[in-house]
């Protein structure tokens, strides 16, 4: 009912937003842009999915070849995916963005979609090793312990007690309005709809759970120098070969690291309190 008509004509709603900013970009052959703002839990997310949902109803290429995932299925295959990395619980809102987000929609002159390109910024990484009490991590940490894909905690050598990783469970570990389950069905079907392949889409979820593990690896005083050396190489094992890297080399990288002075590489020796998990992991994976 909102497809080709003015904004007078229909009763107030998004689509009627989202069908002027369409047709003034064919009629007047200029990029059209839509900001979305507003305070936590506004429905920024919410709207934006609509919006990218109307956008790809209306300017389908055409008919789906046989066995073979359309553009606008896979442009609207982007959000389960960035809420699962990108989202949390907080204290006002169950499904939170924790990052901003710049998507560009390309279409052809006739108007039909060619293309998307989303950038993402401002990642809220402290939420990745702490959070309150009433608020969560990122749901993709919590969709990992699901039994949708049953292999899952198997291939990522993870426990069933969410609890066994403090990164994660400092604060809420389930929500009321938020069926985990369920989301890891859908984050895990978007991954195919979008074109990764198994192998690409088995090591993200690895290195989340690289992420997760992270958190558990400890660290004692060498004698009487400040010098920190792994307390128990069970977890540091579990991490490396999640990443596949060397476990002692790792290790190595993380209390002795090499650094460059001048023309030469210097041993740094590293204390308990200097040593702090690195979780850019995360933020690699998620840009």
């Amino acid at each position: 009912m909102y497809v080709g008509k003015r904004r007078n004509e229909v009763p107030p709603h998004l689509w009627a937003i989202s069908e002027t900013a369409y047709r003034n970009m064919l009629v007047n052959t200029k990029d059209q842009s839509m900001l979305i703002t507003g305070e936590s839990g506004a429905g920024k997310t919410e709207n934006t999915k609509k919006v990218i949902t109307y956008l790809a109803l209306v300017a389908a290429s055409g008919k789906k070849a046989a066995k073979k995932v359309s553009l606008e299925d896979q442009i609207v295959a982007t959000n389960p995916i960035l809420e699962s990395y990108g989202n949390a619980k907080t204290s006002r809102n169950d499904n939170s963005s924790r990052f901003g987000k710049f998507i560009r929609i390309h279409f052809t002159a006739a108007g039909k979609l060619t293309g998307c390109d989303i950038e993402s910024y401002l990642l809220e990484k402290s939420r990745i090793t702490e959070q309150q009490e009433v608020e969560r991590s990122y749901h993709i940490f919590y969709q990992l312990l699901q039994p949708f894909v049953p292999t899952m905690k198997a291939k990522c050598l993870l426990t069933d007690d969410i609890y066994d990783y403090s990164y994660v469970s400092q604060g809420k570990v389930t929500v009321a309005s938020i069926d985990d389950n369920e989301e890891l069905e859908f984050t895990d079907n978007a991954f195919d709809v979008i074109g990764f392949s198994n192998e690409e889409k088995w090591d993200c979820f690895k290195l989340t759970a690289a992420v997760m593990s992270m958190g558990e690896i400890k660290f004692k005083q060498k004698g009487r120098d400040d010098q920190a050396e792994p307390d128990d190489m069970s977890f540091p094992n579990k991490v490396a070969e999640l990443m596949g890297v060397n476990a002692d080399e790792m290790m190595k990288a993380y209390c002795k690291p090499k650094i460059k002075v001048g023309t030469e590489w210097v041993t740094k020796g590293q204390t308990c309190d200097q040593v702090k998990i690195s979780i850019f992991i995360f933020d690699k994976l998620f840009f």
